[in-house]
């Protein structure tokens, strides 16, 4: 499990890029929109062409998603000298793209793959770098990139007899890699063909099973949220191949311009209710934050205010939840599950009346990728959609509230004693100078960013140098192994001062929640380290 956990958080660094890219392309295909412009998006115009010219860039992560996470997950995953472990990842997923080509080419009856008829007319192949290939997408970068990162972590340090010296480290890992690949390229040829007709059932399996489907897609992506697993239930229906083999956001971006010049219904064009789990965070999250806020005495409402306000601005407009949700997660997680319930529901009920669309991340995407291009034709779904959100915030809050208050659950501002207050910084400050003896006084004093104070404070709380045994990051979260689970100290410690949002904890895998900040907290804990 703990090399599962590893696995997904290390899937968020490639993936965090997607956002950006679909909010270009997003806003591209709005601005090109005559039916939305008018005639200064005609094509030929200077602003098509510039918006052109824009759009292309934006498709960059699209066109190259393998090379991406084929890149990205060596960044967490590698232990040790992570950015040589990327050249070898990437020399070594080309080396198995180019072995593919050659088999097809050589072989085209035995694996019924003719590539000379061309990559543009033929089903399950796709170019990558200028490789004709078996469209394995991410899949089979995931592999590729999960082998070369075993062999790096194993034999980057291996010690070669002096007359082959020059072959250690980077050049010895590729050389592994170069050899592993030939074996694996013919398996990949063969099983691969078979694997996509399989995917084309599991397509047709996903469509039958109707508002079910989509009801458990959204419950599931919600509730594994605290373990990390959650990026394995929406991964594959995301960028490929579950529901459609290059990923529904791909093909929802591709057929954008298309679905906004049409009058059809929605749902008729884009028949998928899956990804849009972007209205629990908007809608869902909102009603938390109301209930928290009004079931705070008034004395501290202004206090919880300052911690609820940004936490729920970071949900609802970037998409980004743990902030908020890990708030009660680990006072009362039975919270969350009703959450994922509710949530689940509230999407379930919306795809039955119509709203379809790419809506997995904050209000920013969700706007430009739906509501924006889309409302000239399709505006009457998106009402539905808006009021079907607000009823579940009203749902949200007085269920949430109702069960603060009946069961007097202690989040923050609703504590009486002094542990649960919320701090300032300056309060922060001035336990540190009580409780520290003059060397950490001193030590505290020259910390050149809070990233680097709390990462030092992150390492004590985990038993110290010698109890971490591997450290990555996801989103929004500080992932290490531990030796000896004993040694870790309690929730209470990290939360203490907000200096953390909590941890959770199986055995020796350990889970800081830092918040967007977990990368820069990464690089000065690796540093400690």
């Amino acid at each position: 499990m703990n090399a599962i956990k590893r696995f997904g958080s290390a899937m968020i660094v490639p993936v965090l890029l997607f956002a950006f890219f679909g909010i270009v392309v997003g806003l591209a295909t709005l601005f090109k929109n005559p039916a939305i412009m008018g005639g200064i998006a005609e094509e030929g115009t200077m602003w098509y062409n510039i918006w052109t010219i824009i759009e292309s860039g934006g498709w960059t992560i699209f066109d190259h998603m393998e090379l991406a996470f084929v890149i990205g997950l060596p960044i967490s995953l590698a232990k040790k000298a992570q950015a040589r472990a990327t050249l070898a990842a990437l020399m070594v997923y080309l080396v198995f793209n180019n072995y593919i080509n050659a088999i097809l080419t050589l072989w085209p009856s035995t694996f019924g793959v003719d590539l000379s008829q061309g990559v543009e007319n033929l089903t399950g192949v796709k170019e990558i770098a200028g490789i004709p290939t078996l469209d394995t997408n991410i899949i089979g970068a995931i592999a590729i990139s999960g082998i070369v990162i075993w062999i790096h972590n194993r034999f980057y340090d291996k010690k070669l007899p002096d007359m082959l010296g020059i072959f250690q480290g980077l050049v010895f890992v590729t050389i592994i890699g170069f050899f592993v690949m030939i074996p694996f390229a013919f398996l990949i040829a063969f099983v691969w063909p078979y694997v996509q007709q399989g995917i084309g059932s599991l397509q047709g399996f996903i469509t039958q099973a109707g508002y079910i489907g989509v009801w458990l897609f959204h419950f599931l992506e919600r509730v594994l949220i605290p373990t990390g697993l959650h990026h394995f239930i929406y991964t594959p229906f995301e960028y490929g191949p579950a529901a459609v083999n290059e990923g529904l956001k791909p093909y929802w971006i591709t057929h954008l311009n298309e679905f906004a010049n049409s009058t059809a219904a929605l749902k008729d064009l884009y028949p998928y209710g899956f990804l849009m789990q972007g209205n629990i965070k908007m809608f869902g999250c909102l009603g938390i934050a109301l209930a928290m806020y009004y079931s705070t005495p008034k004395a501290n409402r202004k206090k919880v205010l300052a911690l609820v306000l940004p936490a729920t601005l970071t949900a609802v407009f970037a998409g980004i939840t743990e902030p908020l949700e890990f708030t009660f997660l680990f006072i009362a997680p039975y919270l969350f599950v009703i959450h994922a319930l509710l949530g689940a529901t509230m999407v379930t009920i919306m795809n039955m009346f119509g709203v379809v669309g790419m809506m997995g991340s904050g209000f920013i995407e969700i706007a430009a990728l739906n509501w924006i291009p889309l409302s000239s034709n399709h505006g009457g779904i998106y009402i539905v959609q808006a009021i079907i959100g607000l009823i579940f915030v009203a749902l949200y809050f007085v269920l949430f509230r109702w069960i603060i208050l009946k069961f007097d659950i202690a989040l923050p501002g609703r504590k009486t004693d002094e542990e649960a207050k919320l701090y300032t910084k300056q309060d922060y400050q001035n336990a540190k100078k009580e409780e520290e003896t003059d060397n950490q006084e001193i030590a505290a004093a020259t910390y050149d960013s809070e990233y680097e104070e709390k990462a030092v404070y992150y390492l004590e709380g985990l038993g110290g140098k010698e109890n971490i045994k591997d450290v990555t990051n996801c989103a929004t979260r500080l992932r290490v192994t531990v030796k000896d689970p004993d040694l870790v100290k309690g929730n209470d410690y990290f939360t203490k001062n907000q200096m953390a949002h909590g941890i959770a904890q199986s055995g020796q895998s350990i889970q800081v929640i830092v918040g967007l900040s977990v990368p820069q907290v990464r690089d000065s804990f690796e540093t400690k380290l």
